[in-house]
C-alpha cells in the first residue's frame, strides 16, 4: 500500500517570514577613532581635525559604517559628529556603535518599510536558520511587527517550530 507523500506545509495557510530575504548587501566597515587620538586616549582638537583632513576616506565609499572608539577614552560627542560629517557624502549609512549595532539599524530601517498586511490573521513562522548575519534584535523587531497583524507566530522551521504567540 503506497501512500502519496503530501506536503502539508505547502497546503497550509502558514506564512514563512525569512529575515534573510531582507538582508541588505553592501560593504560593512567599522571606523575606530582611537587611532586619531593622542596616545589613543586623549583628544587634542587640532591634531584630531588634521588627522580627519588627511585621512583617505575613499575606503568608505558606498559602505555602511559603524563609528566607535575601541578603548575607554572619553570622547566628546562633537568628535563623532565631525567624523560623521565627512562620511555623510560617502557612506550609505552611519551609526555610532559596533557592527551589530549597524546591522540592527539597517534591518530596522528595512523592516519599517514592509507591508505586513499580507500576514493579517495568518499563522506565521519566523524562519530561524540563516546564512547571513541577522542580529537577534531583528528577530525581536520582526516579531513585534508581525504580532500586530498575525493570528499566530512561531519560530524555526515548519517541521520543528517553537510557538511564541497566539492571538
Amino acid at each position: 500500500m503506497d501512500k502519496e507523500i503530501v506536503n502539508r506545509v505547502s497546503q497550509s495557510a502558514l506564512e514563512v517570514f525569512d529575515l534573510e530575504d531582507y538582508y541588505v548587501s553592501g560593504k560593512r566597515l567599522q571606523l575606530d577613532i582611537k587611532d586619531w587620538l593622542h596616545m589613543s586616549f586623549v583628544l587634542k582638537e587640532k591634531e584630531f581635525r588634521t588627522a580627519i583632513q588627511e585621512a583617505d576616506w575613499s575606503h568608505y565609499d558606498q559602505a555602511y559604517v559603524a563609528v566607535h572608539c575601541g578603548n575607554d577614552a572619553l570622547v566628546p560627542t562633537w568628535a563623532y559628529m565631525l567624523v560623521s560629517s565627512v562620511l555623510e557624502a560617502r557612506a550609505k549609512k552611519i551609526v555610532f556603535g559596533d557592527l551589530e549595532t549597524l546591522e540592527t539599524a539597517i534591518y530596522r530601517e528595512v523592516l519599517d518599510q514592509l507591508d505586513y498586511s499580507v500576514y493579517e490573521n495568518k499563522p506565521v513562522i519566523i524562519k530561524g536558520c540563516s546564512k547571513k548575519p541577522v542580529p537577534i534584535d531583528a528577530y525581536l523587531y520582526a516579531q513585534g511587527k508581525l504580532q500586530a497583524v498575525a493570528k499566530k507566530i512561531s519560530f524555526g522551521e515548519a517541521c520543528s517550530s517553537v510557538p511564541l504567540w497566539k492571538k
